[in-house]
């Protein structure tokens, strides 16, 4: 099985409807979803999967962290082999535990984590032996690109090379925006080794955020689809190096999430 330690693994929406984001992103990703376990109960914990396997889940905002003012967003996991020392570790350098260490049942142990320009992920050992396989790069319906728009750019570079051994490529100059800076969890160091990048948190930006990326086969086709769906293109669709096309967009709830794909092919 494949070692998801320091790696983003799992990704989760937290939607004011799941039903109906189901739908949208089972349209516009092609993602199929169950109930977690089978489990048929008012408000399950849905799993999708792409066109590799499960990606994650969808599941409803808890009705204290409505009540707190939470709004639709798509959040990560990384893998972590002691979520208490984990979360531990990375308090001292930098970073800051949101909700600290507990159990789910029948799944693992998480933490709710900040980087230190706050940008907001989560750590999860899972509770079996078992584990998951990762998903071929560019995969349909899979994150093919993480994309962290930082609130302090310098010390989350180092926060997430530091403490998670992410390896850094190249960094593209973009100008007013500062510079975009290409990471690999993976630890290569060449362009096809690169998983992601990090770049200034923009003033179109509520928060600092990590964005991730689905993979589609037709980028235009999946503009269609998301306004077809009640979603909106916030921008896009662009060219980005390596050949590929992405549009950044949100779900008819708010959240937002992206796409990258090919353009004008099946």
């Amino acid at each position: 099985m494949t070692d998801f330690g320091g790696k983003f693994f799992w990704y989760e929406l937290i939607t004011s409807d799941p039903q109906a984001a189901l739908a949208f992103y089972g349209d516009v990703l092609g993602w199929t979803s169950q109930p977690f376990g089978g489990e048929r109960t008012d408000d399950p914990y849905h799993v999708v999967s792409g066109s590799a396997g499960a990606v994650g889940g969808v599941m409803a905002i808890p009705a204290e962290a409505k009540d707190c003012g939470m709004a639709p967003w798509w959040g990560g996991y990384m893998g972590s082999a002691d979520v208490d020392a984990d979360a531990q570790r990375l308090s001292a350098a930098g970073g800051k535990v949101m909700r600290p260490a507990e159990d789910i049942t029948g799944v693992g142990r998480f933490a709710v984590m900040a980087d230190p320009g706050g940008a907001v992920f989560m750590l999860l050992k899972g509770s079996s032996d078992g584990g998951m396989e990762a998903a071929s790069p560019m995969a349909p319906g899979h994150v093919g690109w993480h994309e962290l728009y930082a609130g302090d750019f310098d010390k989350d570079l180092a926060f997430y090379t530091g403490q998670f051994g992410w390896t850094t490529g190249d960094a593209m100059d973009m100008g007013e925006m500062g510079s975009y800076q290409l990471v690999s969890q993976t630890g290569g160091g060449d362009f096809q080794d690169m998983t992601g990048g990090i770049m200034p948190c923009p003033k179109e930006m509520p928060r600092p955020a990590w964005l991730f990326y689905f993979v589609v086969d037709d980028i235009d086709m999946s503009v269609e689809k998301v306004k077809a769906g009640g979603g909106t293109v916030l921008n896009g669709p662009i060219e980005v190096p390596g050949g590929g096309w992405i549009i950044q967009a949100s779900d008819p709830q708010g959240a937002m999430f992206a796409a990258v794909g090919s353009k004008g092919e099946a």
